[in-house]
């Protein structure tokens, strides 16, 4: 792998985490919603990634790195409570309440948070490598 590849899978990497930031940012906006059906409750979305090292195999001009293949939501059950006095509860007195973990989302926000410094890192390295590299030629 060229250390220019580099720049592409840290680039990926930072792509990656931004979804799951803005995923984790979206699940956690919601948590307090209320809504008077199952069908309409929020549920907590994931993103789902996929290495592309095959890339790396096959073919010599791509750069490996990380796919976001998609955000799939949770299939967690709901948060369900009887509350006949709230003015969105259905016919039975219930509401219905996302399953959103906010521990759990707080957690995925500072993973993410710490991955996607990684890969600045990781990017910022390989800049001053092929700086010195490029400064070894000058003399």
């Amino acid at each position: 792998m060229s250390l220019y590849n580099v720049f592409g899978v840290s680039g990926t990497g930072m792509s990656a985490q931004s979804v799951r930031l803005n995923t984790t940012a979206s699940n956690i906006a919601n948590a307090n919603t209320v809504s008077s059906s199952v069908g309409e409750t929020y549920r907590a979305r994931h993103p789902v990634f996929a290495a592309e090292m095959d890339k790396a195999l096959g073919a010599q001009t791509q750069s490996p790195g990380v796919n976001v293949l998609g955000i799939v939501e949770s299939d967690a059950p709901l948060n369900i409570e009887h509350n006949p006095s709230h003015p969105m509860a259905d016919s039975d007195g219930y509401i219905y309440k996302p399953n959103v973990n906010v521990v759990e989302e707080m957690a995925n926000m500072i993973s993410a948070s710490r991955s996607y410094e990684t890969n600045v890192q990781v990017a910022d390295a390989a800049k001053q490598m092929l700086s010195k590299t490029l400064q070894m030629g000058q003399r």
